[in-house]
This record gives C-alpha cells, structure tokens and sequence, in this order.
C-alpha cells in the first residue's frame, strides 16, 4: 500500500476530466491538481517552452511527495514527457499512450482521427505510437487551436462551438475515419458537439478515461493504492484566478470544488 496522493497538472482546466475519471476509478486516492492557468495554452507553445513548463509544473507536485504523477495534458504528454521521463523519481504517466492503445484496438477500418492542439499535432507523438502497435493504420489529424479557448470560456454546446467543429472536423469525417482521439484533455468537454458532427458511428476516445484506466491497473499491480483516508482528498492548485477556476472546475468534474483553491507562484519551481 502507498497512502500518498496521485499528483496530476495541466495548462488550465481542461485536466479536470482527467481527474474526475480518476476519482471514478480510484475513488479512495487523494489527488493533487495543479493547473497552470497564467500560462495556458500550452499548445502554441514552442517545445522549449512546454518542456520548460512541464519542468517546472512536475517540480511543484514533487513537493507533495506524490507516488506518481499524471501529465493530464496532450501537448505536455506529447512534447515533453519522452524526453523528461528517466529525469525525475517520480514515475511519471501522460494521456498518449493509453488513448492510443484503446484507440488502436478500436479501429475496425485501420482509418483513426486525430484532434489536439497545434503542439500535440506538429509533434507527431500519436501517430508515432499508433504506428508502433500497426503501421497499416492511417492517422488523419487536425489541430484544433480554438477548442480549449471556447472550453475555457463555457462555450461547450453552443452555436458557435458547432461552427468551430465543423470548420475542424469536415476532413477528417470525409475520410471515413471510425475512430477518433480527442488529443487534448479539454476536448470531452466538447464531446456532445463532436458527437452531433461526426455521427454515432465513430468510436470516441477520452484521453483523459483511458489514463485513469491505466492508472487503476498500474496501482493494482504495484500494490501501491491508498489503505487509509485521511485530511484533504483533493487539493488544487492554480497560476491564476482562483474564483475563476473554482467556478468552472465544478462543471468540469461533475461536483462542486467545496475546498479552497490555493494560487501559487509556479515560476518558483
């Protein structure tokens, strides 16, 4: 047994879907969020700049002394994770892997879409994968820029989140892909209008459901889940605007935020 808490970041909010799926599948681990509001997005970022973020980012939930850390952010997990991942500990998991593996063994037509930001697309980390379990599959991609400003703003089932949906997705449904990854933590959030677009045919994966999937199994295996709970289950942490998150946060986890929002200074770490 390991009763320290799971440590869990990302650019902004988006990582709360990541981590409602962990306290769904772990619902006796305490978990650690921070999220690095004042710097989000990190999608448009140059790879120096992510891998310099992400640095900093898992330095601070080391503070915690956390048995893992979850990168809940498809462009840290694309960028910077394979080249940070002997660095540091703590055993460190990003969203790639796992949405890939449900992703491969969900295509039954070899054809897989791929949505993220303009980083987690330019790094080619998923097709890189997808090509690893079966050089067969084709991967259409697209970056989707303006997806976690309308999620970070609320705009999750409106007329003008459909209009950006269609403007991004058009191709990729043209295709005749059957599965598709929503690259960016951010994006379940807009899962409903995706849904409307692409049709009830096209398999879609959450990143964020698929690294809890992995994480339950990891804990399990290792025997390293929490025994007992005690103090403050979940603790968050932001760069910015603490109301803001607050308010917001309870939509994207499905549950009111009843503990205080701490705000730190993230260029300390």
């Amino acid at each position: 047994m390991d009763n320290r808490s799971i440590g869990v970041f990302d650019s902004g909010l988006g990582g709360l879907t990541a981590v409602k799926k962990i306290m769904e599948e772990l619902p006796n681990e305490s978990i650690v969020y921070f999220g690095d509001t004042a710097r989000v997005p990190y999608g448009s970022r140059s790879a120096e700049t992510v891998l310099k973020y992400t640095k900093s980012d898992i330095r601070f939930l080391q503070s915690f002394d956390v048995k893992v850390i979850v990168i809940a952010c498809g462009t840290a997990s694309s960028v910077a994770l394979p080249r940070i991942k002997e660095e540091f500990a703590t055993p460190i998991v990003g969203v790639v892997d796992a949405a890939v593996y449900a992703a491969v063994r969900a295509t039954r037509n070899k054809k897989i879409g791929l949505i993220g930001t303009a980083g987690t697309i330019k790094s080619g980390s998923y097709e890189h994968h997808i090509k690893e379990y079966d050089r067969d599959i084709t991967v259409y991609k697209r970056a989707c820029p303006l997806f976690v400003p309308l999620v970070e703003e609320g705009h999750f089932d409106t007329e003008v989140s459909r209009l950006v949906a269609a403007e991004y997705l058009e191709e990729i449904r043209s295709a005749g892909v059957d599965t598709l990854i929503m690259g960016c933590t951010h994006y379940p959030l807009l899962r409903r209008v995706i849904r409307e677009y692409m049709g009830d045919e096209v398999t879609l994966i959450d990143p964020g459901a698929e690294v809890a999937k992995y994480l339950k199994k990891k804990l399990t295996d290792e025997n390293r889940h929490n025994s007992v709970q005690s103090g403050e289950q979940y603790r968050y942490f932001v760069s910015d605007n603490t109301e803001a998150f607050a308010n917001l946060g309870g939509i994207f986890l499905d549950r009111e935020i009843v503990t205080d929002v701490e705000k730190i200074d993230i260029e300390k770490y």
